[in-house]
């Protein structure tokens, strides 16, 4: 016999009032207090006989249990088990490396319905929901014939509806079914759901069902949606008051919702601590103090941590419900509030990123792409950990290292910090002067410019360019040119994310790690590991070179109110004051930081040790006691003086370096803000500061070819525009040099735009 015969049969014992369906409706609270559908009570004449018929229609009902484990059990094992597709649509859940939750995106139909398994669940929680809903669920097979017949005793007793007697079960049913009749028809359904649940699935797999599917107001489904929801937590430990609340919403989930309606709320989850007193759950004095705990009056927010990798990477793998990332909730959450924390103090148009990556493994400890995802000011949609800028001087430490790996230089080693040019191309120090013969260590720990191209000219921009492709970082040059110089000092393209795997390098003595977003690969190549396949180390320098390398970074001097000697870091600061970098490594991590505008507008002293420096402090100081110490000399360290040095390494051989004549002793005058080509944001009556660097004092400014009042003494002039549009800036030195550039003035509101276009690019 088919279910759908059977049920047909079935339909027939019921009397009509109880089919009628046009008759309205009402609500019938069983004794567990779950909702039942039964229909409205005659105002007038006709109780009894309703009564009788009612009465008839539950014993009728009742029989279906019978039905159900004679003929209707065959039926079941013809029909199959039952269509659970509808339940397969859950939300996409993020979770951390410890399985806790990051995000969480709503279904397809805008619904928030989390997977949850009974084991995650408070077990007060499920003792209450027993004792409320469904005392004998353990027992039964889906109907509850004892309740059955107590219904019909009362009914029949009373001439009202007394109790229901709708289990769990066939709760679940009508969840699965997705259909919310109240009619004998969709109760009989229910019924004959409920024994082919039973007769196809234990009863956790039920139970795991209503966890799941349970509607606890507006688009909140689950009982893990519902706990983060209204109470901010997930659902392992509830207090006993939030227990009943959670017991109690299902029944009536938009009337007793307690953003809404917080006093029927209350009253609902009163009587669930009430019932389970009596049922032996909670002590009445347990049941006293949870009557006393606030009903929560709105709905909290869904957790929203790493945002953008989150969206990244179930955008990567959209067959997947559920994304285990290397992530570490509770460092990430700090290093977002920092993040937002020094940016407000920054700018207000800044924004920051970080990434933590444990260098051992190369997993992802933390991922922030902005100082605030949902800061439409600080374009906070936009992820900077993958976005393409100048390193700055953060490549400094790469050339140095290819350097004392060939053997032409030693961090003793004497070089020039004086003017020098290489062709056409003369570059000058950030701080403007120079420091006559230095030594390596004392160049590379100070960033000067001078020495660090001098070392990059010896050993070549396009093998350095090489090294990092040979470890999977592709560089980026202006219309694909080739590498040049210019590299020493920034004039690249590279991500946060590149920076990031390069000084994995430098903490594990030369090898680079790949760096690993997700549980399952990091799974992979430890199994790798363990089977000996492990894959081809990549070797972006010799471990004595790495380790030169950073005992000359561990020296750098520190931000104020930092220690020196715990990392080893260096800074960069971009062309224009348009990118601020801070990367650094202990013993176990690598944290690097940038700061600056996702616009690629200019902030005028916008530096990577004035901004980024002491957010990469603030950094490590978070991770707590997953600090670790640097790494030991290897053996083969060279740790002598400058005069015990051999005499091919005392001094660097500057090949190929022309000393600077004439002119070029003194550094020709430039205009260092703000940059040429550059687009300078404004608010209404902002003033344009105007910066030049080098050249002999006094300085004459002119805009568009008239001059401006300006103290010729200084280096520097605030002017004040009158309007929008191209601005052509000069300054002339008092030897006729003279230096020009173009730039767009602009609105704030024309700059959002050009963020929006960045984020496509």
């Amino acid at each position: 016999m088919a279910m759908g015969e059977l049920m047909r049969k079935l339909l027939h014992l019921l009397p009509s009032p109880l089919a009628g369906e046009g008759q309205g409706g009402g609500s019938l609270e069983s004794e567990s207090g779950c909702t039942t559908p039964t229909p409205a009570l005659p105002h007038r004449g006709g109780g009894r006989n309703w009564g009788r018929a009612a009465a008839f229609s539950i014993a009728a009902l009742a029989g279906v249990c019978g039905l159900g484990f004679g003929a209707g059990y065959v039926a079941l094992e013809e029909i199959g088990p039952p269509d659970l597709k509808q339940t397969e649509n859950i939300s996409t859940i993020v979770l951390d490396r410890n399985d806790r939750l990051l995000r969480a995106f709503t279904t397809d139909d805008g619904r928030w319905r989390l997977p949850v398994e009974v084991s995650e669940v408070d077990d007060r929680y499920l003792a209450m929901l027993m004792a409320f809903e469904d005392k004998r669920f353990y027992q039964h097979g889906g109907v509850d014939m004892r309740s059955m017949a107590r219904a019909a005793v009362q009914l029949i007793g009373n001439g009202r509806i007394v109790s229901g007697a709708s289990t769990l079960t066939m709760q679940v049913a009508r969840l699965v079914e997705g259909k919310y009749e109240r009619s004998s028809r969709a109760k009989i359904r229910q019924i004959g759901g409920a024994l082919q649940l039973e007769h196809f699935l234990s009863k956790k797999e039920i139970l795991a069902l209503y966890l799941r599917l349970a509607p606890f107001g507006g688009n909140i489904e689950g009982v893990r949606a519902a706990s983060l929801a209204y109470f901010g937590k997930e659902p392992r430990r509830l207090s006993v008051g939030e227990a009943a609340l959670l017991v109690a919403l299902p029944q009536s989930p938009e009337w007793r919702r307690p953003d809404r309606n917080p006093k029927a709320a209350r009253i609902a989850r009163d009587r669930v601590l009430q019932r389970a007193v009596e049922g032996g759950v909670i002590t009445a004095a347990e049941a006293e103090r949870a009557s006393h705990e606030p009903v929560p009056t709105a709905r909290r927010a869904f957790p929203k941590l790493a945002p953008h990798l989150a969206e990244a990477e179930v955008i990567a793998k959209p067959a997947e419900a559920v994304h285990h990332l290397t992530i570490d909730r509770g460092v990430q959450r700090a290093l977002e509030g920092l993040a937002e924390e020094q940016t407000k103090l920054l700018g207000q148009k800044l924004s920051a990123a970080i990434l933590v990556v444990d260098h051992m493994t190369g997993e992802v400890i933390a991922h922030v792409g902005s100082a605030g995802y949902l800061d439409d000011g600080r374009f906070g949609a936009i992820d900077m950990v993958g976005a393409t800028r100048s390193p700055g001087s953060t490549l400094k430490p790469f050339i140095y290292g290819l350097a004392f790996e060939s053997g032409l230089a030693h961090p003793q080693s004497l070089i020039e910090d004086r003017p020098a040019r290489f062709g056409n191309y003369a570059p000058k120090n950030f701080d403007e002067d120079f420091h006559g013969t230095v030594t390596i260590h004392d160049a590379l720990a100070q960033s000067l410019n001078i020495p660090a191209v001098k070392v990059l000219n010896a050993i070549g921009p396009g093998k350095l360019a090489g090294r990092f492709r040979k470890v999977g970082v592709e560089a980026m040059f202006p219309d694909r040119s080739l590498p040049t110089l210019a590299m020493a000092l920034g004039g690249v393209g590279l991500t946060l994310r590149d920076i990031a795997t390069l000084y994995t390098a430098l903490a594990r003595g030369g090898d680079v790690t790949p760096l690993i977003y997700r549980m399952s690969d990091l799974k992979v190549s430890a199994e790798a590991l363990i089977h000996g396949k492990q894959a081809e180390r990549k070797r972006l320098m010799s471990p004595l070179a790495a380790w030169y390398v950073t005992d000359i970074l561990k020296d750098a001097p520190p931000p104020l109110n930092a220690k020196a000697g715990r990392l080893a870091y260096k800074t960069g600061t971009s062309y224009g004051y348009r990118d601020a970098w801070a990367v650094g490594y202990d013993g176990r991590h690598v944290v690097a930081v940038w700061v600056g505008r996702p616009d690629g507008a200019a902030t005028p002293g916008l530096s990577g040790r004035v901004a980024a420096a002491p957010i990469l402090f603030d950094a490590f100081a978070r991770l707590g006691e997953r600090r670790a110490a640097l790494q030991s000399a290897p053996a083969g360290a060279l740790r002598v003086t400058g005069s015990e040095l051999p005499p091919p390494l005392k001094r660097f051989r500057e090949n190929g370096v022309e000393a600077a004549q004439g002119p070029f002793l003194e550094p020709r005058v430039a205009i260092s803000y703000p940059p040429d080509r550059a687009e300078v944001e404004l608010e209404t009556d902002d003033p344009v500061l105007l910066k030049a660097s080098g050249g002999v004092l006094p300085l004459t400014w002119l805009v568009n070819g008239a001059p401006i009042t300006s103290d010729p003494r200084a280096r520097q002039v605030v002017w004040q525009p009158d309007g929008n549009g191209f601005v052509s800036f000069s300054v002339v030195d008092a030897k006729g040099r003279v230096d020009r550039v173009t730039v767009r003035l602009k609105p704030t509101a024309q700059l959002v735009p050009m963020a929006a276009e960045a984020q496509k690019r």
